[in-house]
């Protein structure tokens, strides 16, 4: 079933997958713990998947015959040896997927066909969603109850969503002015633009591959996929899923491999049509000159920095829980996390001290657990990059109010972290550290605030907290970011376009929106009698 208005936070609080429909504690606390059983230290999920490419309807190799290692973020032990891919392999899963699109049955079946293969893979990944959940955990290490309960169902309802749209793509018919060049019959065409090389991240491996590839292959597009080398696993479960799923050979590629010798290649590769990335904003910059010698067509989700204002009249038991998640929900790595909090200066002892309280309170450990709230940080770099911002949060001045050092001594861990009387200009208040760090700021003048929360490069979301419809809807409009959230957080819908203002991107992913970032719109002029000049 596809579910309306889903918001991550349910993740932690009710399934809503077809297989797993309960809500009771009870049952969620036997798949919870199914899955310590099946999926614990041994990683035998990770034995269904093969750590290798998915091009031109075969799994195979590196042409090198090159591995790399993905790592389990509970220890730093490993999980997998995973095909390590070069300029060859890109070349060979291009050269699959350009014969897919220019000889191949997908762009030229119906999309009514497109849209049954793709229902048809939904239906397989919700059958292996308790492996899929599995993997993601290993993987990311993001708990298991959230890749299973928000991550996995909504990743399968996306495909449903567009398998939906593919028989609904077409161009007009538009009246020509028949004193130009006599009696014409004028109409457009959507084509699909040919292959997409997709670039996905490593905070929501799945969900992320599910949003560049349902469009893509809705509207007949041919695909290599590129995952992020730190999460590959779901990634090439995906692939694989598709082939048993009937996909034709070499319409969904899959590689993995390193951004410099896998990702620049598909970039800068002259067989492929457009580029779609979500990633950091540094790599998309670089990804912005490398596509510009093809003039490749390019869409992107990149980084953000996202404020919420406070204010004075806001429902304090209602926002609290949603300002901590929002910054510190999937350990803080997701691109519009509320990580710069904007509060009135009336409230804000009040504000910092339970928000110090709720985040020292907040659960962390294993993440097949099932109390865990947040697991590992997904690699040893990004857990140092985030203690190297506590860090200089200290030096610069902030007051650290909770955490602040690694967790433990095993694995990737680190404390969920507030920082109080934090100043504009500080590293911490300006940069993306894409980790649980809450930067909590004052405010007393509603104008200054939002000139303040618009005071940076990036522009992906936004929260406002407040009783006031009128001042909702003025902090709302103000707000220069491409989502804004009045009265809640993280809140997703697959028919609700996301993406970024100013350097949080170019173009839109979900809705009827992401569409025409896969489709070229061609006009046609045909005589129809009587003399003609053009």
């Amino acid at each position: 079933m596809r579910r309306e208005d889903s918001s991550l936070e349910e993740g932690l609080k009710s399934p809503f997958s077809t297989s797993h429909a309960s809500s009771s504690v009870r049952a969620q606390a036997a798949v919870l713990e199914k899955a310590e059983q099946k999926y614990g230290s041994a990683h035998p999920a990770a034995k269904t998947v093969k750590p290798k490419f998915v091009i031109g309807g075969e799994l195979v190799d590196s042409v090198t015959g090159g591995t790399f290692e993905t790592l389990d973020p509970r220890s730093g032990d490993v999980i997998h040896n995973v095909a390590d891919g070069s300029k060859q392999d890109v070349d060979n899963a291009v050269a699959a997927a350009r014969k897919a699109f220019d000889e191949g049955p997908w762009p030229r079946m119906g999309g009514a066909g497109r849209g049954k293969l793709m229902l048809k893979l939904a239906d397989l990944m919700d059958k292996h969603a308790d492996e899929l959940a599995a993997l993601e955990t290993l993987d990311n290490g993001k708990p298991y109850k959230v890749a299973r309960n928000a991550d996995i169902p909504m990743a399968i309802d996306h495909f449903r969503y567009f398998a939906g749209w593919a028989d609904k793509i077409h161009g007009k018919t538009i009246p020509v002015n028949p004193d130009m060049a006599g009696p014409m019959f004028g109409y457009s065409l959507k084509e699909p633009i040919g292959v997409v090389g997709q670039i996905t991240p490593f905070n929501f491996p799945l969900l992320m591959a599910a949003w560049k590839t349902a469009p893509a292959l809705a509207t007949g597009c041919t695909i290599v996929l590129k995952v992020a080398e730190q999460t590959p696993l779901t990634g090439l479960r995906l692939g694989e899923l598709a082939l048993e799923a009937g996909f034709p050979p070499g319409v969904l590629n899959v590689v993995t491999g390193g951004g410099a010798s896998t990702g620049e290649e598909l970039v800068v590769h002259r067989d492929v049509d457009k580029i779609a990335f979500t990633g950091s904003t540094e790599v998309g910059k670089i990804i912005l000159k490398n596509a510009a010698d093809t003039v490749k067509n390019v869409t992107m989700e990149l980084g953000g920095k996202s404020p919420i204002i406070l204010c004075k009249d806001a429902d304090l038991d209602n926002a609290i829980e949603l300002i901590h998640n929002a910054v510190f929900y999937n350990h803080g790595q997701n691109c519009c996390a509320g990580s710069r909090l904007f509060v009135h200066k009336s409230i804000h002892d009040e504000v910092a001290h339970r928000l110090a309280e709720r985040a020292k309170a907040r659960v962390v450990g294993d993440p097949f657990a099932d109390d865990t709230e947040q697991g590992p940080q997904v690699d040893e770099a990004q857990m140092k990059k985030i203690l190297g911002y506590i860090e200089s949060g200290q030096e610069q001045g902030a007051q650290l109010l909770t955490g602040g050092k690694r967790h433990g001594d095993k694995g990737f861990y680190v404390e969920p972290t507030v920082f109080g009387n934090v100043k504009d200009h500080m590293d911490i208040a300006v940069d993306e550290i894409f980790g649980p760090v809450q930067q909590i700021m004052t405010f007393d003048d509603t104008d200054d605030v939002l000139r303040r929360a618009n005071n940076t490069d990036y522009g992906l979301a936004a929260g406002v907290f407040s009783q006031n419809i009128g001042l909702a809807n003025k902090l709302a409009r103000g707000l220069k970011a491409g989502t804004v959230w009045v009265n809640t957080y993280n809140v997703f819908d697959h028919s609700m376009p996301f993406g970024g203002y100013k350097q949080s991107g170019i173009g839109r992913e979900k809705g009827d929106e992401v569409l025409g970032n896969y489709l070229q719109t061609k006009a046609v002029y045909q005589a129809l009698d009587g003399p003609t000049w053009a």
